[in-house]
């Protein structure tokens, strides 16, 4: 009777009883669960999320500790010794805690943008310098978060982590959480990834209010054919610039142009294949795992995680704004006009907001095709969230 008490007593469900918080985070990451699965909401990296966020919560599973990375540090002592948990008992590293070294240690997000850059073509960018301009605006929405999140109390670390939400690009806002905020890597990765998501649904009523009906019709003229040679040296320039301008910036763009040149120089299509696939797919479950396995009850369920989706918001939506605002700008100075809708992707969502610009155009004029003009300011603004990482990582990374 006493080996049946006791095995009952260890039971997840007994030690649900104790701590029924944990239960509300199950039932979150089962609702996470249902939007990538059936509505699709960024499945490939929100299911693994979810996942995690459901392995980290079930009592007594022991694969994550937070105990290990407290203080924004590895514990590394406790990787040998074991775990204190109470009592005086120890427990072993559990699963997630080795996974999540990728994250804590900057592999994981600077691996996914090798293989963002061997699937980005950067022609419609070489082809039309201007649109680097348009993702630049587009990365308004990161400031504009920063300074709300600074004004509803986050400090500086926390508000530069929820701020870089607003770059619409998933790996480097857990880059720079990692590296700042790491308590609040669940919560940020949660609402990064839902809003990528929801692009769709938040841009277009943006681009539909600050434009009118002509400049929504505005036909593009068609970009100019780029060269292999242009192709190959661009990453090559831009990896040498932003490196020596912002050195905090070097892992995220040198890792992008690095997958980019692989693409273009011709001569490693079996690497090039690779990281876009087997790559980029592995490194994906291992990144979404992790990252869920941090939304805990105790960091999940706070103010703080209200805070950060509201900021969220606000950051896509200043940066849909400010694209399209600098597209309207630049067409009082500029004799071929630019579709101010086009300024919307420069969210760094690829290509998901640039064919948002296409759907919104092609129903104002179904003869428009903004698709490759659009995309971009869209790869540009994948070089702004990484410079503007870099930036706030320069700044406040001790």
């Amino acid at each position: 009777m006493e080996t049946i008490t006791k095995f009952a007593s260890d039971t997840g469900f007994a030690l649900l009883a104790n701590d029924p918080k944990v239960l509300i985070m199950i039932i979150i990451s089962f609702v996470l669960l249902y939007l990538a699965i059936v509505k699709k909401f960024e499945p490939l990296l929100l299911l693994p999320i979810a996942f995690g966020m459901l392995l980290t919560n079930l009592p007594g599973a022991h694969m994550y500790h937070t105990q290990l990375f407290e203080g924004g540090h590895v514990h590394w002592e406790m990787f040998g010794n074991g775990i204190p948990v109470g009592e005086g008992k120890t427990v072993a590293v559990g699963l997630i805690d080795i996974l999540y070294l990728g994250v804590k240690l900057g592999i994981y997000p600077c691996l996914i943008f090798i293989g963002v850059g061997a699937m980005t073509d950067f022609g419609p960018l070489i082809a039309n310098p201007k649109s680097l301009l348009l993702g630049a605006a587009a990365q308004l929405g990161i400031f504009i978060a920063f300074f709300g999140a600074r004004a509803i109390g986050f400090n500086p670390f926390e508000a530069a982590s929820t701020g870089i939400i607003g770059g619409a690009d998933g790996p480097t806002a857990i880059y720079v959480t990692s590296k700042l905020a790491p308590d609040l890597l669940g919560p940020i990765a949660v609402a990064a990834y839902s809003y990528m998501a929801l692009v769709p649904v938040i841009q277009p009523p943006i681009m539909k209010l600050l434009t009118t009906k002509k400049e929504r019709q505005i036909v593009m003229k068609q970009l100019r054919p780029v060269s292999k040679t242009e192709k190959i040296v661009f990453p090559i320039i831009v990896t040498a610039f932003v490196a020596l301008l912002l050195p905090s910036a070097a892992p995220l763009i040198g890792c992008l142009m690095l997958g980019n040149l692989l693409r273009e120089c011709g001569v490693c299509e079996r690497l090039s294949k690779t990281v876009q696939n087997e790559l980029m797919n592995i490194v994906t479950v291992f990144l979404g795992v992790s990252v869920g396995a941090t939304a805990t009850a105790d960091v999940f369920l706070t103010g703080r995680t209200l805070g950060i989706v509201l900021m969220g918001v606000c950051a896509f939506g200043f940066g849909t704004a400010g694209g399209v605002l600098l597209a309207k700008i630049m067409n009082l100075f500029t004799k071929n006009k630019i579709n101010p809708l086009i300024g919307s992707a420069g969210v760094s969502a690829v290509p998901m907001a640039a064919r948002v610009s296409q759907v919104v155009g092609q129903k104002e004029n179904p003869k428009n095709f903004l698709l490759m003009h659009a995309m971009g300011p869209n790869v540009a603004g994948v070089i702004g969230s990484a410079i503007a990482a870099g930036a706030f990582l320069s700044l406040f990374l001790k």
